[in-house]
């Protein structure tokens, strides 16, 4: 009877052992089990077109990881296309300011050539928002001539240069996803700021 009750103890205290064991793995590698929830692939084109265009990595990789997941095939049912979801309008529009040559919405597909579009293109927003990360979101999701057009407006901007509220619930929802994975990937990969 009594060895019955010191091998129970004894499997409960392996048992606890074990379990603490696990949660000391699953801790101290918690960054590892983001970083599958949280994937970043092509990290060298990103890290390269942000270095050319002076955009945030980070802001690149997150939205990359909203817009298509990382899926350079992806098509959206508005015809935006590849890793960034560039529609082939604004596609055509910055590679006629970046000289690509014979340029068509399949080169949208193309990873490194979707990331330079889309670089250039979150530069380019950048400027024109000085910076504001939030509106040059806004603006990557709802357009540049809607954003334009928040600030004008009172209910929307009481300085006209930031945004109280964003009118359209499919980009505020857009800027809060990207805004929480930008500080998540910030975390998880501390190694791809420039």
């Amino acid at each position: 009877m009594e060895q019955d009750k010191l091998r129970k103890r004894a499997i409960w205290a392996l048992f606890i052992v074990f379990v603490l064991y696990l949660l000391l793995v699953i801790l101290g590698n918690s960054n590892l089990i983001k970083q599958k929830k949280y994937p970043l692939k092509f990290e060298e084109q990103i890290r390269e077109y942000s270095t050319v265009y002076q955009v945030d990595p980070f802001l690149v990789a997150s939205i990359i990881f909203i817009e298509s997941r990382f899926n350079p095939d992806a098509v959206s049912m508005r015809n935006a296309k590849g890793l960034m979801q560039i529609l082939p309008s604004t596609g055509e529009w910055v590679a006629s300011k970046l000289d690509i040559e014979n340029f068509n919405e399949t080169h949208l597909l193309d990873p490194e050539t979707n990331i330079q579009i889309g670089c250039w293109y979150i530069s380019y927003l950048s400027s024109q928002f000085s910076g504001n990360m939030e509106l040059v979101l806004a603006a990557y999701n709802g357009g540049i001539g809607n954003v334009s057009k928040w600030l004008k407006e009172k209910k929307y901007s009481t300085d006209g240069k930031q945004l109280d509220y964003i009118p359209f619930v499919e980009t505020r929802n857009y800027v809060e996803k990207v805004l929480g994975v930008y500080n998540i990937y910030q975390e998880i990969y501390p190694g791809l700021e420039l």
